[in-house]
Parts: C-alpha cells; structure tokens; sequence
C-alpha cells in the first residue's frame, strides 16, 4: 500500500469524534476522503450501504478476515465485527486523497503500529463518562442495556489515549474542531485557510 496520509479519530462512543471528522471533510484544503469501515451489526435509522457503513453478514465478515481482506478488524461487541477493508484505503488513495477514520481505539493503534510514519492518530477525550452516558442517551437509537456496554467500555478506552500521538478534550466543541483542524492541517503540511 502507498499513496498519501491516514489520520485517525478514536474515542469512546458519544466523544464526539464522528462531528469531528465530519467537520474536517468539508475543510477542503486538506484533501480528505472518508474511510467507510465495514461492519457485521445491523443499519441504524437511516444508515446507508457504502456511505455510512458496508454492512455485511456475520458469515461475509468472516470470510473476509479468512482471506486477509482488512487492514484492522475487530469483533468490538458479540458477533458484532467492525474492519477496515485493504481495498477501500487503497480507492482513497488512488483518488490522490489523505485518508482520514472515524473507528474504535484498538483499531486506530493497529492501523498506527502498521504505519507509523504516515498515520496520525488522534484520541478525543470526553469531558467526562457521565457526559458520554447523557450524550448516548440523547442519540435514542440504542437501548440501555447496549448504553451500559458502551461505558463500560469506555472506561477501558480512555486508559489507551497515551498511546495517542495527540489527545484532544472535547469539552468545547469549537476549540476541538479548531484544535483538530490545526493538527491535521499541520501533519498533512497545508495551510490554514
């Protein structure tokens, strides 16, 4: 694989890294392409094939990890496998474009020890687990008991941002999007506009 930068953005669910991410696609001076992850769990609301998600079979998923098809995958809750396939990095990069992800943290680290001088990979820190909760809860799409598991492993989470090149706090929404936009800006070497 070749081609130009992976920016990564981790975090527990509800740090508001998808907002993140979002903002820097518009931004488009520093030439970023979505990376679609592929996923086993079922669409939520009005989640599209090839847009929000691939979403496949449990059976497709593991065919796919059978022929070394991902860059990164992994089974984040029961029979609920998420993955970044090869072949969608590779589309991205052929367009000329920096890849940046929107994925889990134990993906982002695999994705950073494979490429280490070409990815940057940031964690975005919530301002706290209460906040994370609330922020799930406002979102309506999941039922407690799935909100619960999401803590629980948030807190396992948080414990892996040293391994982060760079933590931002999400505590103002603004000061995270300007904070990020400077970092990326600064790793792929662009000016701000």
């Amino acid at each position: 694989m070749g081609g130009g930068k992976l920016i990564i953005f981790a975090a527990p669910s509800g740090s508001g890294k998808t907002t993140i991410v979002e903002y820097l696609l518009k931004q488009e001076e520093l030439n970023l392409a979505f990376s679609v992850s592929a996923t086993s769990r079922p669409r939520r609301g009005k989640e599209k094939h090839g847009e929000n998600y691939y979403f496949m079979t449990t059976n497709e998923f593991k065919k796919h990890i059978k022929n070394d098809d991902f860059l990164e995958w992994e089974e984040v809750y029961r029979d609920n496998f998420y993955g970044t396939l090869k072949s969608e990095v590779e589309r991205l990069w052929a367009e000329g474009k920096n890849v940046i992800f929107d994925i889990d943290v134990a993906g982002g680290l695999r994705i950073k020890r494979k490429y280490p001088k070409k990815t940057l990979a940031v964690f975005v820190k919530p301002p706290s687990v209460d906040e994370l909760k609330i922020r799930l809860k406002k979102r309506s799409t999941e039922s407690d008991d799935k909100i619960n598991m999401r803590i629980a492993k948030a807190s396992v989470e948080l414990a892996t941002a040293p391994q982060f090149d760079i933590v931002i706090k999400n505590y103002d929404l603004d000061s995270a999007l300007n904070e990020a936009h400077d970092l990326v800006a600064n790793f792929i070497g662009v000016q701000r506009k």
